[in-house]
């Protein structure tokens, strides 16, 4: 970033996790204006929203022409896996994230574990199937649970737990003979299930250099205490209490290191984020998968705890050429909980009215929009499965919990649900956060 002009910065996405990239960008120096691309209503008074869908990689690229866009970022990983980097580079346009090869490894189960084993990552032990008779004999002869994932993108939902073989079995049909996750179930994974608490590790690169960013806990089940379906995420805290800043720097060595001196082997140069999801066993750290964007909902917890410009980071990791050592931190922890639509994470309605959001943005509580639109009166309706992300700062960790949840009550809408057990395993854990 040579010249002193402010810059025009296009995010692509319209969840919660591209909110918070808004939001944090947009309070750079540095910024001219932020174009979201599409955008939701949360967005609207600190981006210039603009209805260009994020498959529409044409239309992101001549957007970023017409504009003079100095850097494009992107949030969720299907155009990643698209190739939209690749795309971007071929005219000459700065954009953060990985290309197509880097973004395989959140693409493909398969891939992601082949890069594991190469790179010496500890990880499940697993198995490849793409045929029901073969997977079906192989639950039979194993002992449960079962974790059982689909190869390709399934916006967070291709994970199911099987507890004993009945429910295995009934996964497989469903996957790979009725077809429920599309071309993305065509290859599943079965692997071995992991006793312990999750942890997410997120780093910056530009191929060479990693940056940590701290620690978070992500809550993937719908309901309270850990139970009903796998979710994209219902709530997130940072820091989590089961490491120190310290064990990171050894978790991101084991882990996210050796990825990245994989793709170096294969000459794939990846810049962007690399998100590693690790379950703490008895034996260890061990990898559950790796993403290749920010989380969705740590993410929500991480960034309202960043005093650091993020602008110019950003420009560095595009640019193959991070010089930062290290970012500043609020000390105080963060709680984000999600409110979601009735039903999620499987069918669910849209379009219910969202009441009481003016007022609940304070200097410590932030609502950050996923699944919302303005509807015909001008109205903010629910327009998703998870909606809102209420996060909250606060002097411990149940402090920023209770306020969080405080913000949730002034929050109206008949259609929303959420866990009200959000952070209670990290308090426990470490009762002086």
């Amino acid at each position: 970033m040579q010249s002193k002009r402010k810059v025009k910065i296009l995010v692509v996405g319209s969840g919660g996790r591209e909110h918070a990239l808004v939001w944090k960008i947009r309070q750079s120096e540095l910024v001219e204006v932020v174009y979201a691309a599409p955008g939701n209503a949360g967005m609207h008074t600190i981006a210039e929203c603009v209805p260009i869908d994020v498959m529409d990689i044409e239309g992101l690229v001549k957007f970023a022409k017409d504009r003079s866009i100095d850097l494009t970022v992107v949030g969720p990983e299907a155009p990643l896996v698209a190739g939209i980097a690749d795309r971007f580079q071929q005219e000459g346009l700065l954009l953060f994230g990985p290309n197509k090869s880097g973004a395989q490894l959140e693409g493909s189960k398969v891939f992601s574990k082949n890069m594991m084993n190469a790179a010496g990552v500890p990880t499940a032990k697993h198995e490849v199937f793409t045929e029901v008779a073969q997977a079906k004999e192989y639950i039979i002869k194993s002992e449960p649970p079962f974790v059982i994932k689909v190869d390709g993108l399934a916006a967070g939902k291709g994970v199911i737990i099987a507890h004993s073989a009945a429910e295995g079995i009934e996964a497989i049909n469903g996957i790979l003979s009725g077809h429920s996750f599309g071309d993305a179930g065509k290859r599943i994974i079965i692997e071995e299930y992991l006793e312990g608490e999750e942890l997410s590790a997120i780093v910056f690169t530009d191929g060479e250099n990693v940056l940590p960013l701290v620690t978070s806990q992500d809550h993937k089940r719908a309901y309270d205490h850990d139970e009903g379906p796998n979710t994209g995420g219902m709530g997130a805290v940072s820091p989590s209490p089961l490491v120190s800043q310290d064990d990171v720097a050894v978790i991101v060595n084991k882990a996210i290191v050796p990825i990245i001196r994989e793709f170096k082997h294969r000459a794939i140069t990846f810049r962007g984020v690399i998100y590693a999801g690790l379950m703490i066993t008895k034996k260890g750290p061990m990898v559950l998968e790796y993403n290749v964007r920010f989380g969705d909902p740590e993410i929500q917890a991480i960034i309202p705890r960043l005093r650091s410009d993020i602008v110019p980071l950003l420009f560095e990791v595009a640019l193959g050429e991070i010089t930062m050592d290290s970012l500043s931190w609020d000390a105080r922890p963060c709680t984000a909980i999600v409110m979601a639509s009735k039903g999620y994470p499987n069918e669910y309605e849209k379009g219910a009215v969202i009441e009481g959001l003016e007022g609940v943005n304070t200097s410590e509580v932030t609502v950050f929009h996923a699944g919302t639109k303005f509807n015909q009166e001008g109205k903010v309706v629910t327009n998703g499965g998870r909606v809102l992300a209420v996060s909250a700062l606060g002097d411990n960790l149940k402090d920023a919990q209770q306020k969080a949840y405080q913000a949730i009550e002034k929050i109206k809408c008949d259609d929303l649900f959420f866990r009200t057990d959000i952070g209670e395993k990290a308090i426990r854990g470490c009762e002086h956060v």
